[in-house]
């Protein structure tokens, strides 16, 4: 390794060092999604993950850090720390890189590549492999850089003085690195040179775009849920159709807005990583469905695991108003949301009072019985691919709380 090469990673792992340190006394209002199983055991279980791929998922954050952009991009975020601007918990969740800080989706991408991979020369197999850890790397940027584009805030032009010039730097920091990121995982896209693999990409990317004009919102882009409803008209329906997702007639049905809107978040990108990873393997349309639905799947699972730990939690941890247990109580107590229509801010809403009244209905219970669904429906899709040690390390990573 070269003295220059030794040099700019010294002095990134000093900045990364030095931004762990000082946003651990920073708190952060933006709604985050975060997946918390039992760390010694979950850890584990990525260690057997990384084994059986050959290829540690550190290199993906690694191979950000030691960029000439993203270094210079560090030493600017230092300037916001100790602020409350939610590029400062984002940042700290990315340089970390701690196994239980976020769902590992890459490294499932890679697991599920290595369990539908076609026997084939070792050239062949080498080409396959490095298309597929690309494919796993840029789903992992476009959820990361979707993630801090989402933590901006709007500040309205008569607040934009003195007192709102840290938030305004954070939020052209936030836009950059956000940019860098997104941008850097199309370039990825583009040199695999696959089209078919380039539009369902792209499908994924315009429902993470339209997520953010789904429903209500307060004054700074946080979603407010929808005014609850009677009855439900059934479940959401997940396919693999590329069209948009259905969003007529969702609001204030409980199951099936909270489908919709984690489909949005991401549900649709980890299903069509998956389903990528079948495409690059040469298989064909009907186990592509499957690795798309499985990944759907496997994302709300995830998804609905995480709230039950933000609302069960005893740390006054921030959690969100569309999340499953604040809209299964909200349809059980309607009265509930007579707090929540007429609010400006949710920071105006009191949380702790709020999940006081949660926790009186039974929205965990319900919760809980939706994790179980979607995970075993994931479960049965995963099952489909074989069994082997692959499949076999995904059950486990599914069936972890």
């Amino acid at each position: 390794m070269s003295y220059a090469i030794m040099r700019h990673l010294r002095r990134t792992v000093i900045l990364t060092q030095q931004i762990r340190y000082e946003t651990t006394m920073t708190s952060v209002t933006q709604e985050d999604f975060v997946f918390k199983p039992p760390l010694t055991h979950w850890s584990k279980l990525i260690r057997e993950a990384e084994k059986i791929v050959g290829y540690p998922t550190s290199f993906m954050n690694l191979r950000w850090l030691l960029s000439d952009e993203f270094a210079n991009l560090a030493m600017h975020l230092r300037k916001v720390v100790g602020s409350n601007h939610p590029i400062v918990k984002t940042a700290k969740n990315f340089l970390y890189n701690e196994h239980n800080n976020l769902q590992p989706w890459g490294l499932i991408i890679l697991l599920l590549s290595k369990a539908v991979s076609p026997e084939t020369s070792s050239l062949q197999n080498s080409a396959l492999a490095q298309d597929q850890r690309i494919l796993a790397e840029l789903t992992e940027m476009i959820r990361t850089g979707h993630y801090v584009h989402r933590g901006l805030l709007n500040i309205a032009p008569d607040d934009r003085d003195s007192s709102m010039a840290t938030s305004m730097f954070a939020n052209k920091i936030a836009i950059l690195i956000g940019d860098y990121l997104l941008v850097t995982a199309n370039g990825m896209l583009a040199r695999l040179k696959n089209q078919d693999l380039s539009y369902l990409i792209s499908t994924a990317l315009r429902d993470l775009s339209e997520g953010e004009f789904f429903g209500e919102r307060d004054n700074q882009n946080i979603p407010i849920p929808g005014k609850p409803v009677p009855f439900e008209t059934g479940e959401f329906d997940i396919c693999s159709d590329t069209t948009p997702l259905k969003v007529n007639n969702i609001l204030g049905e409980p199951i099936r807005e909270w489908t919709l809107r984690t489909m949005f978040n991401g549900g649709t990108l980890l299903g069509r990583g998956c389903q990528g990873a079948l495409l690059l393997s040469g298989k064909g349309e009907k186990e592509q469905e499957i690795a798309y639905k499985f990944g759907c799947y496997l994302c709300l699972a995830w998804q609905a695991s995480a709230e039950i730990q933000k609302i069960t939690s005893d740390n006054k941890e921030h959690y969100s108003l569309v999340s499953a247990p604040v809209l299964f109580a909200l349809h059980e107590n309607p009265k509930l949301y007579h707090g929540l229509e007429n609010a400006k801010s949710v920071s105006d809403i009191d949380l702790d009072k709020l999940k006081v009244e949660i926790l009186r209905t039974n929205a965990i219970e319900q919760t809980r019985s939706l994790y179980s669904e979607n995970a075993n429906k994931a479960l049965n899709y995963i099952e489909m691919f074989g069994d082997c040690e692959s499949v076999d390390t995904i059950k486990k990573m599914i069936r972890t709380l």
